[in-house]
């Protein structure tokens, strides 16, 4: 029972403390409710079609998960990485230019299509202030606030900062952290050359890692025990000497009561549209500026998902009061204002994670990765002091749970 260790969740933070593990010798064995592991980013089977729960993508910033691909054997050419190039169906363009950061996107901004040259400037003074803060304010406050009191409400605030800051932390301009935000962009667009590219997943969100990763730990003495739910943490930890708790935020509350956090949640909305094969984006990744959809994702070009249009919805929004038809339809009628003759899809199918993420709004009190149960860690994206919650925030929560869970054995020896 001495060295035995259990982990109950099997999405990304789970899955990342367990390799790190197995990579120092522990096997661990993984304990996962569902068919599949990834967690809130998984693959899902529905009606014979599989789709992934909510279309991520990745940025070159995200070094422990990238690193942890590289380590249960993922190839590189399981995403496509495009330097940060963002492209909206108005014609609005924007592309880091091939030069050391911050002057790639110094230069970008003033390179836009469809920006004003003074509003390039402006965006560019902004980007240089934010830099001399260090990129922290010593007062949180709304991402919307901020931008507002550095005049960034004209075409950078509408086509590059405020979808930035929804689809990284999934959370509305008007409620979110500024401080996350800029922690953001200290490591994408103001890090490394390559920190701030765009990498699109070409394979699913369980294949891109957590699968690979269950692989890695049969090879190394551990396993992974698909549709187990543990309910009592009390007797998991009669066979377990140590546990890390690796569940969604809201799934907290049956196993540790005591440290269940009363966040509030945001939402993804994904909806994929079937067309006739030929049917593709001009773009693989394109920006959607004037209704529900922000972005949308050509899965022909990404997956080989011929004609498939993955519309993603992040954050709160009038789209939760729609029925998954009338959402559908209006994904449908938006893509048709972008792309000429678009016909009918074949076929629609609207995947809701409601309680994808937690809000990552100014003053956000984080839990873990300690708990009061001794030998009980607690990881997951919402346990990040300074990061939203994204697949990055994760596997930096399960690596340092699988640090605590070897520190805790290595005292326990002592004893």
């Amino acid at each position: 029972m001495g060295s035995r260790v259990a982990i109950v969740g099997a999405g990304y933070a789970g899955m990342a403390a367990a390799v790190a593990l197995a990579r120092r010798g522990v096997a661990a064995t993984v304990f996962e409710s569902g068919p599949v592991p990834g967690g809130r980013a998984r693959r899902v089977r529905i009606q014979d079609e599989e789709y992934d729960n909510g279309q991520h993508i990745l940025i070159g910033a995200y070094a422990e998960l990238l690193g942890m691909m590289r380590a249960v054997g993922v190839p590189a050419d399981a995403v496509l990485r495009v330097p940060l190039e963002l492209r909206y169906a108005d014609g609005f363009a924007l592309r880091s230019l091939w030069l050391p950061q911050p002057l790639g996107l110094l230069g970008g901004l003033l390179a836009a299509r469809r920006l004003p040259l003074a509003e390039g400037l402006r965006a560019a003074r902004f980007a240089l202030a934010m830099r001399k803060c260090g990129f922290r304010l010593p007062a949180d406050m709304a991402v919307s606030e901020l931008l507002r009191r550095h005049g960034q409400e004209g075409g950078a605030g509408r086509y590059l900062w405020r979808p930035l800051c929804t689809s990284a932390l999934n959370t509305p301009p008007e409620m979110a952290s500024a401080n996350v935000f800029l922690g953001v962009l200290r490591d994408s667009v103001w890090g490394e050359r390559e920190a701030s590219d765009l990498l699109l997943p070409r394979r699913d969100l369980s294949r891109l890692f957590p699968e690979p990763a269950a692989e890695f730990l049969r090879a190394h003495g551990g396993e992974l025990r698909t549709g187990v739910p543990v309910r009592d943490l009390a007797a998991l930890r009669q066979e377990f000497a140590r546990v890390v708790v690796a569940v969604g935020p809201h799934q907290l509350k049956p196993l540790l009561p005591e440290l269940a956090p009363d966040f509030a949640y945001q939402p993804i909305y994904t909806c994929y549209l079937q067309y006739p094969a030929g049917v593709r984006l001009p773009f693989p990744m394109l920006g959607l500026a004037d209704g529900l959809v922000q972005w949308a994702f050509d899965r022909g070009a990404l997956s080989g998902e011929r004609g498939r249009i993955a519309c993603v919805i992040s954050a709160q929004g009038d789209h939760q009061q729609m029925q998954q038809d009338e959402l559908a339809a209006n994904c449908h009628r938006e893509l048709a204002r972008a792309l000429r003759d678009l016909p009918p899809p074949e076929r629609a199918q609207v995947i809701a994670e409601k309680r994808a993420t937690i809000a990552a709004t100014p003053g956000l009190r984080r839990i873990g990765p300690q708990t009061p149960v001794p030998g009980v860690f607690v990881a997951g994206d919402y346990t990040d002091g300074e990061y939203p919650p994204t697949l990055e925030a994760a596997v930096r929560s399960g690596l340092r749970a699988a640090a605590l869970v070897q520190g805790a054995a290595s005292a326990g020896s002592l004893r």
